[in-house]
């Protein structure tokens, strides 16, 4: 998980306060105890309503801000647990030559025909966003990289994004970077929640939109002296606020740790291009990239 050091720091003081509160309890075994679930709508209310109709919204609809993973991965990915370790760890090694850009700008084209022109980025910047030769350890070698097109979660719904395809060594199919480089998200019309009187909790980052727009995964934090990550959900004509918070506490020792779950959140209906936020920071939800 990729962090900040001033959000882990906070984090982390955060689940100190808890685990301290942890440890009241006499005896070693840990015995649950059923507390109830925060409410969470009057957050997400005053998040929903200083985001509907606001100019961070209709920034936020009229640009190119993608939410979905940059990286599409080869079919039958990974043959073995060597290749996805280096995945995970973005180590790459390029045994061959990278074209370079066919043209300067490329389009970002959605899904009712609107589109959008921007700067096509390079195979060799391309190839660096997955990594380089980082260290030790096993390998994934591009052998070459051609340009093309995948399909992309955005803030205005799902888009054709250009993209170059990186020959990988042993796969068939080739790996999928986005070509592309996002802007910086506009100011949001609402600060973030104080941490240390709230029971709400910031979100790791998006995971997937699924293809009908009817649910959305997020990474989800927790720690070990619960029972995992509870994921609220408040839709209106124009966002969907997601408010996520621990679920139970436990009596007895606990261990400083920070934690991340898959949460997987039904909608009422697709998401489209509503903005998908964070009750606790006030902002978009992270997104993959």
């Amino acid at each position: 998980m990729r962090t900040t050091v001033p959000r882990t720091v906070r984090l982390l003081t955060a689940l100190g306060l808890l685990a301290a509160g942890c440890g009241s309890g006499s005896g070693t075994a840990s015995q649950e105890q059923s507390d109830p679930a925060p409410d969470t709508r009057p957050r997400a209310l005053k998040v929903a309503r200083a985001w509907d109709g606001s100019p961070a919204a209709e920034t936020w609809r009229k640009g190119y801000y993608p939410m979905g993973d940059p990286v599409q991965l080869p079919e039958g990915a990974f043959h073995n647990d060597a290749d996805k370790e280096a995945y995970e760890t973005q180590n790459f090694a390029l045994r061959g030559d990278l074209p370079k850009p066919p043209r300067k700008d490329a389009k970002v084209t959605w899904q009712n025909g609107d589109s959008l022109t921007l700067p096509l980025m390079g195979a060799r910047a391309a190839y660096e966003k997955l990594g380089g030769p980082n260290g030790p350890g096993p390998r994934l070698t591009v052998t070459g990289a051609k340009p093309g097109e995948m399909t992309l979660a955005t803030s205005r719904g799902p888009a054709t994004v250009p993209a170059w395809l990186f020959t990988i060594k042993g796969y068939d199919t080739p790996l999928k970077r986005v070509a592309l480089s996002s802007a910086k998200p506009p100011k949001s019309p609402i600060g973030p929640v104080d941490y240390t009187s709230s029971e709400l909790w910031d979100l790791d980052k998006l995971v997937e939109v699924s293809a009908d727009g009817r649910s959305v995964t997020v990474l989800a934090h927790h720690g070990a002296c619960d029972d995992g990550p509870g994921v609220d959900v408040l839709e209106t004509d124009g966002s969907v606020v997601l408010s996520a918070y621990f679920v139970g506490t436990k009596d007895g020792p606990c261990t400083l740790q920070l934690l991340s779950k898959k949460v997987t959140v039904a909608l009422d209906r697709p998401l489209g291009d509503r903005t998908l936020l964070d009750a606790f920071t006030g902002g978009p939800v992270r997104g993959a990239t």
